[in-house]
């Protein structure tokens, strides 16, 4: 007898008011604690493109888009269709013993994006593709050591954890794979690290996602010929960059540089269903999978599914069909010149950087000693407050969803959907003026949260 059909509406409309609550329980308890403790704990019912709804229908700006997922957006009716359609054409999904034509029709669009690459293993996640990356390379070149870069984020998986260059990550999970953090940008400590002749690979995000610090132009270039020299490999982590973020379809490409293996994940997804996808020279894929008796030495249970092939293909179709990649250069030029425009105007603004729509906005120490005062306060107790005290407005007051960019760092990381327009810059800018011009009155509300973050600060410790 079948089972009677399960209603998620009724479900949801029945249970929904207890969502802080069951996650307290069930899962990560933190989570609601820190976001009550911020305000974040909200209700939001439905989303559509850039922006979220409550229940009372306020709209709210997203200026994260799931840490890079939704770069198309929330629910685009071309992926969503997509994703429909595969699931109405019952398809013998994931049989094993069989070739699936999606797959590798996504490969081939894929590719034709980054035609200088070869082959490509499907996974399911970032840091999956990580981890295929590292295992491939090491295969490849008979080597145990990986290098990566201060400051990256690779994931959080074993392999990856191996690669991350915070502490506060790593910390208890020890002991790791064999590992060497290099400075990033630093030529002569990658050579220093390469005469020791152990050395797998490197790997780095051509822009970090934490403090949005890009390598140094021609930098990679350099590190790709230095590794070739002693016969190691550039991997380019482009989970978060890639797929159009920074206006270029991988980062990697604005330097003229050809890795031999790069990890895409996030917006390949359509925000519809989870992917990972490690793109690679075909030489190394050849030599892991070497013979037949090798054909399943790396895989994955749910790897090239069909809802995840076809939720990127529709992606991938979107992308060409609306430009998007275009637009993300366009209007992240826009973007970084309204808000660096505003640098000089306040003392509280260091810096405005990054490329496409990966904007870190860089608060530092001010001039003026009343505002020194209230910074000082905030440095002692924890770095990062300041920038806690902007994001938090930027939701209560104006409905902008933010995020800091990193633990104890003063920045914030502006991660849009890539279909914005000059309209959501404007709202974003106009809030974050009226934002900024209050925070320089050394008084307020604004003031009055940091001095509550601080006592919290100082209670932690």
């Amino acid at each position: 007898m079948p089972a009677d059909r399960l209603d998620l509406a009724a479900l949801i409309a029945e249970r929904g008011q207890e969502r802080y609550e069951l996650h307290a329980r069930y899962l990560n308890p933190q989570l609601p604690r820190m976001l009550h403790t911020l305000g974040f704990d909200r209700y939001y019912e439905r989303a559509e493109g850039p922006y979220f709804y409550d229940a009372e229908g306020n709209e709210y700006l997203d200026m994260l888009a799931g840490f890079g997922i939704f770069a198309l957006g929330r629910h685009h009716p071309v992926v969503r269709e997509a994703v429909q359609q595969v699931m109405d054409l019952d398809l013998p999904d994931l049989t094993r013993f069989d070739c699936s034509p999606l797959p590798g029709l996504l490969a081939e669009q894929l590719l034709s994006f980054a035609p200088e690459l070869d082959r490509v293993f499907f996974g399911n996640s970032g840091t999956e593709a990580v981890e295929t990356a590292l295992k491939f390379a090491r295969y490849a070149t008979g080597r145990p050591r990986v290098l990566y870069c201060e400051h990256a984020f690779h994931g959080l998986t074993t392999g990856s954890l191996s690669v991350n260059g915070e502490s506060g990550f790593r910390r208890g999970f020890d002991p790791l794979l064999p590992d060497t953090a290099i400075p990033l940008g630093d030529l002569g400590a990658l050579a220093r690290e390469l005469k020791k002749g152990d050395v797998a690979a490197l790997i780095v995000e051509p822009i970090q996602g934490k403090g949005v610090h890009a390598a140094p132009p021609g930098w990679l270039l350099a590190a790709r010929q230095l590794l070739h020299e002693h016969r190691a490999l550039l991997i380019c982590d482009e989970v978060q960059t890639g797929i159009g973020r920074t206006g270029s379809f991988f980062a990697y490409q604005e330097e003229g540089v050809e890795p031999d293996l790069v990890c895409a994940a996030k917006a390949l997804s359509g925000g519809y269903v989870p992917i990972g996808a490690t793109l690679g020279k075909g030489w190394i894929f050849e030599k892991v999978y070497s013979s037949m008796d090798r054909v399943l030495v790396h895989s994955a249970s749910f790897g090239s599914n069909a809802q995840a092939m076809a939720a990127a293909l529709a992606t991938l179709h979107v992308m060409r069909e609306e430009k998007v990649v275009e637009n993300s250069r366009r209007i992240g030029e826009l973007f970084r010149e309204r808000l660096a425009a505003l640098v000089d105007r306040y003392e509280l603004l260091a810096e405005v950087r990054g490329r496409g729509l990966m904007i870190g906005i860089e608060f530092g120490r001010p001039r003026s000693l009343k505002l020194r005062t209230g910074w000082t306060a905030l440095q002692a107790a924890r770095k990062g407050l300041f920038a806690q005290m902007v994001v938090v407005p930027l939701l209560h007051r104006h409905r902008i969803l933010t995020q800091v960019s990193g633990d104890h760092l003063e920045v914030i990381k502006l991660i849009p959907p890539l279909i914005i327009t000059e309209r959501e810059v404007d709202r974003f800018v106009t809030a974050f003026t009226e934002v900024m011009d209050e925070a320089h009155r050394g008084s307020g509300l604004m003031w009055d949260f940091g001095r509550t973050l601080v006592k919290q600060a100082v209670g932690n410790r």
